[in-house]
């Protein structure tokens, strides 16, 4: 495990206030898969914050249920940040009050994700293209959060549009206390290359601690990357899936990526019951991608609708080692 260094200290003090963080590594908030039972798998193996999926203000807001339920956690997952999203600044202000009384280290606004669903009502990455709302729903969510805020944002809208300096700046003013920066437009989604420089040149400018996010595939990637930027921390999310050892930089033997799909397996029907096997699928075909006779294995495995069934392809693919 990494000791915070200098500038995890500052993190420490301006967000995290008595939390050591022991590594520069941070898992990304990913919608439909950083619930609690990989959140805690992460931490685990090193990632020194974590974060919820996109949880909609609105309905915070309106109580609904099922809303309520991306919201939960636990204690071992922490530190950890709870992420809104939304367009309205009275509605974002009142689910950080609503949110804030769960006690979660940080609220985090979503001010990246391109996703058509949350885009067109103007939330999410939309809100690159006009940088006086975003600054009046960071005002509304700092206003309302008992707990630090922080905001995930991107380059801009497209490339006509990096509006990042302007919008770096209107944060730091509304009092949000730590940005995290995908090096892309809204328009590339994920494609194209991040712009690392462009990270670099925002850590270098800012006055909050910054976390530099983009095409991070490896452990030593994530280092370099980290080291290279000056950032304060770099998010992991894609690479994550499937592979928790990105965070501590193990070599996960047939043996250990079993006995770890178990692990997730018996985390995921204690959270959701039965139907958690269910929302294990998109795990286990990432956790076993490079197994011998992948595309066979996540066949059957995919197809699984029993523990049983499950832990016994598991046994196959250790005995075949």
């Amino acid at each position: 495990m990494y000791r915070y260094n200098t500038v995890f200290r500052n993190i420490k003090m301006l967000i995290l206030e008595n939390i050591d963080l022991a590594s520069p590594l941070v898992l990304a908030p990913m919608a439909g898969y950083t619930d609690a039972p990989f959140r805690r798998i992460a931490r685990r193996h090193g990632a020194a914050l974590v974060f919820s999926e996109l949880v909609s203000a609105e309905g915070i807001v309106r109580r609904d249920r099922k809303t309520a339920g991306y919201t939960r956690f636990t204690d071992d997952e922490r530190p950890l940040g709870i992420q809104l999203f939304g367009m309205e600044p009275a509605v974002m202000g009142e689910a950080a009050r609503i949110v804030s009384e769960l006690g979660p280290d940080i609220i985090d606004i979503n001010m990246g994700c391109c996703a058509p669903k949350v885009c067109h009502n103007g939330s999410g990455a939309s809100l690159l293209r006009d940088p006086a709302l975003t600054g009046r729903i960071a005002a509304a969510v700092v206003a309302g959060a008992s707990v630090p805020v922080s905001a995930k944002i991107r380059l801009g809208w497209d490339a006509e549009s990096r509006t990042y300096r302007e919008l770096v700046r209107i944060l730091e003013d509304a009092g949000v206390r730590m940005i995290t920066v995908h090096g892309r437009t809204a328009s590339q989604r994920f494609g194209g290359i991040a712009d690392w420089d462009a990270i670099r040149e925002i850590r270098e400018n800012a006055s909050v601690p910054v976390i530099g996010n983009g095409d991070i595939a490896t452990h030593a990637q994530a280092l370099e990357r980290h080291a290279a930027s000056g950032c304060a921390a770099v998010m992991i999310g894609r690479a994550a899936v499937g592979n928790p050892w990105i965070f501590s930089g193990g070599s996960p033997s047939v043996g250990d990526i079993v006995a770890q799909i178990m692990e997730h397996l018996d985390a995921m029907i204690d959270w959701y019951g039965e139907y958690g096997i269910i929302l294990m699928r998109k795990h286990i075909v990432k956790y076993v991608h490079h197994v011998k006779n992948a595309s066979k294995l996540r066949n059957e495995l995919v197809h699984a609708t029993r523990r049983d069934e499950i832990i016994s392809i598991l046994a196959r693919i250790s005995d075949d080692g």
